[in-house]
């Protein structure tokens, strides 16, 4: 391990405060670059020029060729040149809050080791993929910078939470409300002496959680290979939340097909592993271990009846691998959530009307609506080393991109 603490500080490029609401954008694997280029019309200042370059290129050009990520530096150092985004003259802390409807979560910013990422200090728990990897050094490279934050869990500590209380009491440099009503808060925090306490408190800490970004985090590891003489690049911008604070949404499922069954024999095959259960209205699962089923027009409510897998199996305990290993695998032939066409997620903020649009519409033959993946979960599949089933997860709030990028110089 190096000597570059798990959390340290840096010298954040940030937007102006008079820039801000301007700067702040979805995160660049959110939108398509259609979508982007209508949200960043008339947006001069927009983060979406640095982070979907592409849209200030014509139509249809390649995502990955080198015009797309040199367009991305030309489009950064132009909102520096303007004094849009400027550099803290000192390294920084940051604080950052969402807010969502009722929902509020805390955090801090800081650059996260990457020898601790190597090391699994920072755990994973998913694959990545190499294309989307080399997409994220490419970025990194031709700015210079990191521009997609990392989203991180933490465990509470004391001295973690006074800072965040204390920096939080006072005013914020900026306060911005986001097209879909949710809030980002950013307080500084450029006291030695609290930087050195919230510092101490991450290296006392065994470990952190990546929630989101596992492609952006491998490829941060990459380039500090790449650059190993440059201390900055030995760290990767994150954002990490107190684990309690944070909210998983559920990660649904609808498939195509009912694997030649029609809809009698396909509820009859379920009764091997499930109770089956129709019910008026709306399936929506109240607690883990309880499967929604929709079919045109009617909601199912079906129970695991085999006793579950034992704790020392976080992943195959997961409600998303008791629905492929019990259902989607032995009854649909679903076997590769990865690559197989017949199987599509939907975002458990869309709610179970998406799921039921789908459905009726003739698009999808039948919907699983689950329970959110837990927390804890997450953070036992992590510690045990393992990976997640894909699309497991689905946090929200979204962190913005632009609130802080992480130069390399």
């Amino acid at each position: 391990m190096s000597g570059v603490p798990l959390l340290r500080p840096f010298r954040g490029l940030r937007p102006a405060p008079l820039f801000a609401a301007e700067v702040a954008a979805p995160p660049y694997d959110v939108l398509s670059s259609a979508e982007a280029r209508d949200m960043a019309a008339g947006h001069p200042w927009s983060f979406l020029h640095i982070s979907k370059p592409e849209i200030d290129l014509p139509e249809g050009i390649d995502l990955y060729c080198d015009e797309v990520y040199a367009k991305a530096r030309e489009n950064l150092d132009h909102m520096v040149g303007h004094g849009v985004l400027r550099r803290d003259a000192v390294d920084c802390f940051y604080v950052y809050r969402l807010k969502m409807g009722d929902h509020v979560q805390t955090g801090l910013v800081g650059g996260g080791s990457v020898a601790a990422y190597d090391a699994n200090r920072i755990r994973k728990h998913e694959f990545t993929r190499p294309d989307k990897e080399d997409d994220r050094v490419r970025q990194i490279d031709a700015c210079n910078a990191q521009t997609g934050p990392v989203l991180l869990a933490h465990r509470d500590h004391p001295a973690v939470a006074a800072a965040i209380q204390a920096a939080t009491s006072g005013k914020p440099d900026y306060e911005v409300t986001a097209p879909d009503g949710n809030t980002h808060t950013l307080w500084v925090i450029d006291d030695a002496d609290t930087i050195a306490s919230i510092t101490a408190a991450f290296d006392s800490m065994p470990a952190l959680y990546i929630a989101d970004g596992h492609h952006r985090s491998a490829a941060a590891s990459r380039v500090a290979k790449a650059r190993a003489g440059n201390d900055l690049a030995q760290s990767f911008l994150v954002v990490t939340f107190p684990i309690q604070e944070m909210k998983i949404f559920d990660y649904n499922r609808v498939v195509k097909d009912l694997n030649g069954l029609d809809k009698a024999a396909f509820l009859k095959a379920l009764t091997a592993d499930f109770t089956v259960e129709a019910v008026s209205g709306q399936a929506k699962p109240a607690h883990p271990r309880e499967v929604g089923l929709y079919l045109p027009g009617q909601w199912y409510r079906l129970t695991p009846t085999r006793a579950l897998p034992p704790e020392s199996d976080p992943v195959g305990r997961l409600d998303v691998s008791l629905l492929s290993n019990r259902l989607l695998a032995p009854v649909l032939g679903i076997t590769d959530l990865r690559k197989d066409k017949r199987i599509d997620f939907v975002g458990g903020k869309r709610g179970l009307e998406e799921l039921e649009r789908r459905v009726d519409s003739g698009e999808m033959a039948a919907a699983f609506a689950l329970f959110p993946t837990r927390m804890e979960d997450l953070v036992a599949v992590a510690e045990a080393g393992e990976v997640m089933p894909p699309k497991s997860t689905w946090f929200e709030p979204k962190l913005a991109d632009g609130m802080v990028s992480y130069p390399l110089d």
